[in-house]
């Protein structure tokens, strides 16, 4: 449970581990991650996405939660996949059925991390912030644009792959598309949960001092990390599930 110390700044149980997670920056293991595809078979699919789920949520635990920082990660999965899947041989409905569970291993991991966002977030809430201020409005703007933070960042990151997996690359992302994101219907449901939230609590009367809110906000994206961290490591109860 975070709390607000008296000089303004934020702690909460989780912050031993997220400064030991900053100071040992989880960054992705392009090498590790070229070679799993590299030798990868078409039956290998469901494998592949659970070790992308976990190079992607590693990658994120080791910086702070922001828009950039997701494209980045997202950027640095899809080269590494991209470049093993290269080598592996594989062609056709093959090749699309390991770059598919690639796409829903990242898809995945962002699940955890619009959760997280709505962990945090509805602290702030529950202490009287509202709606309108600046930041929660942007924090609830991430949340919602992530589905598409998603398809732009993978779309960019295809047109820069070797030519020989883009056409697959492509197939399977047209498809994602078309059937939707399990960030996008996360997102989607946290924001109505906020939002719902938000105005029972101004219902209430319940409202932070402009001072207090801010000192919530400015630690947002540290906040989101530690709540991330916290539930991989099973400290805050089980991540979301996916929904299919």
């Amino acid at each position: 449970m975070s709390q607000l110390r008296g000089d303004g700044s934020y702690s909460t149980r989780r912050d031993e581990t997220w400064q030991e997670t900053k100071m040992n920056k989880m960054v992705i293991d392009h090498e590790a991650l070229i070679r799993q595809f590299a030798q990868a078979s078409a039956q290998q699919g469901e494998s592949l996405r659970q070790a992308v789920q976990e190079a992607t949520l590693k990658a994120l635990q080791g910086r702070d939660l922001t828009v950039h920082s997701i494209q980045d990660v997202l950027k640095g999965i899809t080269q590494a996949a991209s470049a093993g899947a290269a080598r592996s041989g594989l062609a056709g409905p093959d090749l699309e059925s390991i770059l598919a569970g690639t796409v829903q291993g990242m898809d995945d991991a962002l699940v955890q991390a619009v959760e997280a966002n709505r962990r945090a977030l509805q602290q702030i809430v529950d202490q009287g912030a509202q709606l309108r201020e600046a930041h929660v409005k942007k924090a609830m703007s991430d949340i919602e644009k992530m589905e598409d933070l998603l398809f732009s960042t993978l779309g960019k990151a295809i047109g820069e792959t070797v030519q020989t997996v883009q056409g697959p690359w492509s197939s399977v992302l047209e498809g994602m598309k078309l059937k939707g994101s399990a960030t996008g219907a996360s997102a989607a449901a946290v924001i109505e949960q906020l939002t719902s939230r938000a105005r029972t609590m101004a219902r209430e009367g319940r409202a932070l001092g402009q001072s207090s809110t801010e000192a919530w906000l400015q630690h947002y994206t540290t906040l989101v990390t530690g709540v991330l961290i916290g539930m991989s490591n099973g400290l805050n109860g089980e991540a979301a599930p996916r929904k299919r």
